[in-house]
């Protein structure tokens, strides 16, 4: 629970369950084997079986349960399209690991992570969205209906709106895992707010490094910026603006040991690449920025990825697969924000929707329906 009474206290005695998943997408989907050991604050809602073998079928499925994925439950729901959401057995994306959410729009005081994809996920519900907390095994999308394999569980949709979102990479320590949200971030813009004039460190070689450790510096005392080799991947304009910032420190050949603290960042344990040679430091944070990577590997072998391997929208949420649809991080690598993964998800319903109408399969929704 975040402590009111210490509103300067940067992510520390956050509520939050960290059992959730070690990786959890913003989409909300974990493609792939489970983490047997997980658990979600959203899961545990009845999952209907479909009986005598048939699949479920819905006129619009939506893959994710991150702000992209519900928000498109959200309006589908409201376009009467009946809308089945396969959202991951660890369901509810990166936000169930945020900490205090404080630049969503209607919410002055602030909302954790947690809470507001708890408020997405009864909002859909109540319009009769039906949600099962299963992971993609498999899709078929070479003609209606689409199937999606989950655990066993056969879906088939009229429509489907892809909103797997993206995973953070981490450094995969314990440490790191431990104090996720409560010092350990993967978002600068999300959370840099909390580290007014704190000395912090960001780890990274690239321009999102660079990129993170400049914007860091408008809250922070002073900036570590801590790469594993000599070089960097960045460009050179970043890597001078890096060296030319008055507030960051870098730091070549070092790796991070360990994350020092019990229930929030106090240090770090950092070691020479070359020699081994451990040394400490305080710090009361921690940013990684070492990269994203998408949840698109089911989806590779019918759709288009860049050379990230995000999704690429057709015209505009529309995929080249008619009556599919991309929604959220899983094809933004600019933003990663909850709000604009939450507008993406709007867009997708509404295209969906109308995509569906012209096809005859959907009536006309109302101007009030939206």
């Amino acid at each position: 629970m975040t402590d009111q009474n210490r509103p300067d206290s940067p992510l520390g005695g956050l509520k939050i369950n960290l059992g959730t998943a070690t990786e959890t997408p913003l989409g909300g989907l974990s493609i792939g084997t489970a983490d047997p050991a997980a658990t979600s604050p959203l899961a545990g809602s009845p999952v209907t079986e479909a009986t005598d073998g048939a699949p479920t079928e819905t006129k619009v499925l939506i893959i994710g349960s991150g702000p992209a994925g519900l928000t498109a439950a959200i309006y589908a729901a409201r376009a009467n399209l009946e809308p089945v959401v396969i959202a991951g057995s660890a369901p509810g994306g990166q936000l169930m690991l945020t900490s205090e959410i404080e630049n969503y729009p209607g919410f002055p005081e602030g909302i954790e992570g947690q809470d507001l994809m708890n408020r997405f996920r009864e909002q859909a519900e109540r319009f009769g969205t039906r949600f099962f907390d299963l992971d993609v095994d498999r899709v078929d999308l070479s003609g209606r209906p689409f199937h999606v394999w989950a655990q066993d569980t056969e879906f088939a949709g009229q429509s489907v709106i892809l909103a797997t979102g993206a995973s953070a990479l981490w450094l995969n320590i314990e440490s790191e895992q431990r104090l996720r949200g409560r010092g350990v971030s993967a978002c600068a813009t999300c959370d840099g707010f909390f580290f007014r004039d704190r000395e912090i460190a960001v780890v990274g070689g690239g321009d999102s490094a660079m990129e993170e450790a400049n914007y860091l510096t408008r809250f922070a005392s002073k900036v570590h910026l801590l790469h594993r080799r000599e070089g960097f991947r960045a460009s050179k304009i970043m890597i001078d603006r890096a060296y030319g910032n008055p507030k960051i420190e870098v730091h070549t050949n070092t790796e991070v040991a360990e994350v020092l603290g019990d229930d929030k960042v106090e240090g770090l344990r950092l070691r020479d690449a070359r020699t081994g040679e451990e040394r400490s430091i305080p710090m009361e944070g921690l940013f990684i920025a070492i990269g994203h990577r998408p949840n698109t590997e089911v989806f590779r072998d019918w759709l288009p990825t860049d050379e990230k391997g995000y999704l690429v929208p057709h015209h505009h949420t529309a995929s080249r697969i008619h009556g599919v649809f991309i929604a959220g991080d899983v094809a933004d690598h600019r933003y990663r924000q909850a709000v604009t993964a939450a507008g993406d998800g709007a867009r997708a319903a509404i295209d969906a929707e109308r995509w569906l109408e012209a096809e005859g399969i959907a009536e006309h929704a109302t101007q009030t329906a939206w």
